[in-house]
């Protein structure tokens, strides 16, 4: 089978397609026919090695983790699909790929494809659908009539993120420039702050909760406009010891994420706010329930551009940019 795979880590990772021999399946999985996969900027992180001592991948690996297909087969377990369904699935963290031909699929992390969407749309949502269902649901339980902030809001997970919030009954204030006020406001964004023109910590106050989207010095901003107790989910750093601990790393990188996120703790600290670091999971029944809110058109799928199988790696390059709005997917067939 054909997929886009990459070499090695770094400035020259070599990304290109390779022919691989169709995979075997365990008693738990499935065998996906895959036609259409999205991107997310972790996978352009991943090629710099930034994770490499947190995701495990044998070189050369195949790139991706979102996609949406058809089951072709089944392993002896599998009991909720059978061959034909059509499904949607994350296998981020599993040391395999989704820009390829042919996905191996563990059951417990499939989803029946949503019956009103098509594949490029279905491929586009399960990363950034279950990145803002964990940070906005568990870790900030968010309730109706809470404020968040949301970063970024014409980007992948700032475009879903934004309409879970509003089904969830909160008001969102998020950031974007000119050209994208009118989509955030679209997807449900109640306070918009044109980041060209103002700054958002100047501007927004009295929130409850932050989705840390964007690097750089943004996470200790956004203390300004939190309330005592509030909470920061960041998507984006830095790495703290909790995490660390939740994925059983050895000691040397548990003490050096306590020493990277030893600032903004303190700060938080001070304020009575409580900050965490999220890598989403893979969770079928987490996507599941994403699914029936598609289903009934509480959110919809935002697509900045769609790219042929062929031109995948294009797909990574045009993400690279950041200036997509909504997500950047890849059709297979």
């Amino acid at each position: 089978m054909k997929a886009l795979t990459f070499k090695r880590y770094g400035k020259s990772p070599e990304i290109g397609f390779a022919d691989l021999p169709r995979p075997s399946l365990k008693a738990d999985e499935m065998l996906v026919q895959v036609y259409a996969a999205s991107v997310n900027p972790i996978d352009n992180m991943i090629l710099t090695g930034i994770f490499k001592p947190v995701l495990q991948f044998q070189l050369p690996a195949t790139l991706g983790s979102d996609l949406a297909g058809v089951v072709t087969e089944v392993g002896s377990n599998v009991t909720r699909f059978k061959p034909g369904d059509a499904v949607f699935a994350n296998i981020f963290d599993l040391g395999t790929g989704a820009i390829a031909e042919f996905a191996v699929v563990p059951e417990r992390l499939a989803a029946h494809k949503p019956a009103n969407l098509d594949f490029v749309q279905a491929a586009s949502i399960p990363m950034v659908g279950l990145t803002s269902w964990q940070a906005l649901k568990e870790r900030a339980n968010l309730r109706a009539g809470q404020k968040v902030f949301i970063p970024a809001g014409s980007g992948g997970v700032g475009t879903f993120a934004i309409q879970l919030a509003k089904h969830l009954g909160a008001k969102v204030g998020t950031t974007t420039s000119t050209a994208n006020v009118e989509l955030v406001r679209s997807l449900g964004a109640d306070e918009v702050v044109d980041y060209k023109k103002q700054e958002f910590e100047k501007v927004l106050l009295g929130y409850d909760a932050v989705l840390g989207t964007v690097k750089g010095d943004a996470i200790e901003k956004s203390l300004d406009i939190l309330k005592p107790g509030g909470v920061i989910v960041s998507l984006t750093g830095p790495l703290d010891a909790a995490f660390a601990r939740a994925r059983r790393l050895n000691f040397v990188l548990t003490f050096v994420f306590g020493l990277m996120s030893r600032k903004i703790l303190r700060l938080a600290k001070k304020r009575d706010i409580t900050y965490s670091f999220l890598f989403a999971r893979p969770d079928g029944a987490q996507l599941g329930e994403i699914g029936k809110l598609l289903e009934t058109d509480h959110i919809r799928p935002v697509i900045d551009k769609v790219f042929p199988f062929e031109q995948a790696k294009d797909a990574l390059a045009y993400l690279a940019q950041g200036r997509s709005k909504g997500k950047v997917v890849i059709k297979m067939c």
